[in-house]
């Protein structure tokens, strides 16, 4: 579930659009490598890309999707030099990537203890869009993605207070979609909180306590999480985590990497 680009064509730089503003240099439609890809499919400035106007290059992940997309659904073909392939694989890649993270959120909320309970229905839920990363690209293409993210945000969302439910306090306080952006928030207790899809973009989040905190789809960019605690956090993401300011004394959950970015 994390990115391999050694296995990849250097689909999120080909086959995604972004545009010109805080985390991208310039604009690139759909479909249109970047200017700095290599025929070898690396990028010729990943050791300077934040100093040359791409950090949300730095943050990205697909969830292992790329691989996938690369080496399974395609074989190994390489979509240069094949128009034909090339537009069945960007169009794939997008569906692939969706996929895999909601089997990224699916297998988290499998190891919540609190939330054994609905194992059963995570699990099923889980294998049927495994499945799915295994249709053929047209097929894959045609997946009703909105219809699959729905039902696995409901089962996240019962997982959710199930699990926070559990961690000594009760239920947090209720922040999902709050706008926070800039908030000062340095201290905050905010242990079991819901924070689902919250804007803290540039929220001073200094030494708050987010242990057990949901924070599926919160928008965490520039926020700072120096001395913060983020252990047992739900549905946290390593992009998230990529996209936010911290430093050494950040406590981060098992399994993610401390950004190089974030000071000492």
């Amino acid at each position: 579930m994390r990115g391999d680009c050694a296995a990849c064509f250097g689909l999120c730089c080909v086959a995604l659009p972004f545009s010109a503003g805080n985390d991208f240099a310039v604009d690139k439609p759909a479909g249109k490598p970047c200017a700095n890809l290599t025929a070898e499919h690396r990028c010729g400035v990943h050791d300077r890309l934040r100093n040359k106007g791409f950090p949300g290059c730095t943050v990205y992940d697909c969830f292992g999707a790329g691989q996938k997309t690369s080496q399974v659904t395609f074989g190994g073909r390489d979509w240069r030099g094949d128009q034909k392939t090339a537009r069945a694989m960007f169009a794939a890649f997008p569906v692939m990537k969706q996929l895999h993270e909601l089997l990224w959120y699916l297998t988290q909320a499998l190891g919540l203890k609190p939330a054994r309970a609905l194992s059963g229905e995570l699990r099923a839920l889980r294998d049927e869009i495994a499945a799915l990363t295994d249709l053929g690209p047209d097929d894959l293409a045609r997946v009703d993605v909105n219809a699959r993210r729905a039902a696995v945000g409901e089962l996240l969302l019962q997982a959710s207070a199930l699990a926070r439910a559990t961690h000594g306090r009760g239920k947090g306080k209720n922040r999902r979609g709050a706008d926070l952006i800039g908030r000062k928030l340095a201290g905050a207790d905010l242990r079991e909180a819901d924070l689902r899809g919250a804007l803290l973009i540039a929220a001073q989040l200094t030494g708050a306590d987010l242990r057990g905190a949901d924070l599926l789809g919160a928008d965490l960019r520039d926020a700072d999480l120096s001395g913060a605690d983020l252990t047992g956090a739900l549905f946290l993401t390593q992009p998230q985590v990529s996209a936010a300011r911290g430093d050494a004394r950040t406590r981060l959950p098992q399994g993610f990497d401390r950004p190089a970015h974030w000071s000492a």
